[in-house]
């Protein structure tokens, strides 16, 4: 599985998620419930505790890396993230010379997902902070081949988040999973390749006033 770490960026600290932030992710989580139509957010310690232990023991297995999300500037856990269906493609045979691949513990594919933020936190630039470092991590350190994003087909907000970030449209798949709100629900997917990388983190750093437009 992969090593635990920290994500640290200029106004938003990714911290390995651990019983310790229990009691911050209740607080946040219950700011205004409203915001999570689409979102399948724990609600109440008892939820919490079980959420954190569900995540907790999928990343013993090398199946998930998630983490608390800090917001550096009021020094708040206000949210959670992960790296999650982490894949290994590993094989028989060595890769051929040249192609950019992982091996061993670090994982080939990963998604992006079960974010939420405390309603105080949106739309604040912490969501897109942390998409950064976790997308960073990816692809700079374990070298992946892609990463998947995906919504709600409903959840307009969070479908022009990921389309902010500059991943593709791969398309929908029709009744996917069950919903939030207890449907049936459509997901849209989408990914951003390794060779994309380079041309989204140029645009999401000039977002994030990492560097300054030419």
């Amino acid at each position: 599985m992969p090593a635990l770490v920290t994500l640290s960026g200029r106004t938003v600290r990714l911290e390995p998620l651990s019983f310790a932030a229990i009691d911050d992710l209740v607080a946040a989580s219950g700011e205004d419930r409203s915001t999570y139509a689409f979102t399948r957010v724990p609600h109440g310690r008892d939820e919490v505790a079980s959420y954190v232990g569900a995540a907790m023991a999928e990343q013993a297995e090398g199946r998930t890396l998630p983490f608390a999300i800090r917001w550096l500037t009021t020094d708040r856990i206000v949210g959670a993230t992960r790296l999650m269906h982490l894949e290994y493609w590993q094989g028989p045979m060595p890769w051929p010379p040249g192609t950019r691949s992982a091996v061993g513990d670090i994982p080939s594919v990963a998604d992006i997902g079960y974010t939420w933020l405390a309603a105080s936190a949106q739309g604040t630039g912490v969501n897109r902070e942390s998409k950064f470092l976790m997308l960073s991590l990816a692809f700079e350190t374990w070298n992946v081949h892609r990463i998947t994003l995906k919504a709600d087909v409903r959840n307009h907000r969070s479908r022009a988040a990921i389309e902010a970030l500059g991943a593709q449209f791969d398309g929908i798949r029709r009744a996917e999973s069950r919903g939030a709100d207890d449907t049936v629900r459509d997901t849209a997917y989408y990914s951003i390749l390794n060779a994309e990388w380079p041309s989204v983190r140029e645009r999401l750093a000039m977002r994030l006033g990492l560097v300054e437009a030419a």
